[in-house]
């Protein structure tokens, strides 16, 4: 999860035509391996082991090398931190209070305690917004202060809702995984909500409206940035399709998280094959 990060950071750079920003690509690293794994922490079953999650398993077993991982990952974002801008680190504060209060339990409704994440509709939101600020906002701020960049407030707009159509079209699929497991719980993902296929049905719809927007708005005319991301887009509209029977957890985090990194990996490829020919 944390190269998927750094991968849209990168590929927001990339379609601002800005340089990396690599105190911007170190940090959402160091951060989304710090945050996911204290919410892996934050959430240890009784019995780790016994877990039906192989992940879960895995992690409890090597328990004090990812809780060093933790450590470190977490303690390298304040010096990070205070080499960014004013503005980006206001946005940082404003996104780490959401993600540590995603599961937090601060809420107390007679004796049952809960965070964020069981009100109903606002998990698959408050993940896909996360990921959308961190991996669109905080590059396009960071390039703007060092001057490497130059982009409207109706560019940024339009970048931040395309990506936050595929992030939540993404985010779906691991819903509908844990249904079972989220009704047990009492969390009101759209899944639990409106059912298995209508869920289904929805990434699609989220999908065609980001591939729509990619049509509409393209500065650059039909360029092979345009086209790695159409063709990634589709590959995630039938890998989510295929996760209808393809139930085995790392399928999910190996083929359906890893769009995020061959988004970045099919622009460079196509600008390294195609990009004599194309221009000419």
């Amino acid at each position: 999860m944390s190269l998927c990060a750094v991968a849209q950071a990168l590929v927001t750079f990339r379609l601002i035509d800005s340089k990396p920003v690599y105190t911007v690509v170190g940090l959402l690293f160091s951060s989304t391996l710090g945050i996911y794994n204290f919410s892996i922490l934050l959430s240890k079953p009784k019995h780790p082991q016994q877990s039906p999650y192989k992940r879960v398993r895995w992690f409890f077993s090597h328990y004090r090398l990812m809780v060093t991982f933790t450590m470190i990952s977490l303690l390298s974002l304040i010096p990070l931190f205070f080499l960014l801008s004013m503005e980006s680190r206001i946005l940082l504060i404003f996104l780490s209070i959401l993600s540590f209060c995603y599961s937090l339990p601060l809420f107390t409704v007679g004796d049952q305690k809960f965070g964020l994440r069981n009100i109903p509709g606002l998990k698959t939101f408050l993940i896909t917004l996360v990921w959308t600020m961190s991996c669109v906002l905080l590059p396009v701020l960071e390039a703007q202060d060092l001057h490497m960049a130059d982009i409207s407030t109706r560019d940024i707009t339009i970048l931040i809702a395309k990506r936050f159509l595929i992030i939540a079209a993404l985010t779906i699929p691991f819903d509908i995984r844990d249904l079972f497991s989220d009704r047990q719980a009492g969390l009101k993902t759209i899944p639990v909500a409106w059912g298995e296929k209508n869920a289904y049905l929805f990434c699609q719809f989220l999908l065609a409206g980001y591939i729509v927007l990619l049509f509409m708005f393209r500065n650059n005319g039909f360029s092979l940035d345009f086209w790695a991301l159409t063709i990634t887009a589709i590959l995630m509209g039938w890998l989510i399709f295929k996760s209808k029977w393809e139930k085995d957890e790392y399928y999910y985090f190996f083929y359906l998280d890893g769009v995020l990194i061959l988004q970045y990996v099919f622009m460079l490829g196509f600008s390294l094959f195609f990009g004599d020919s194309y221009a000419g």
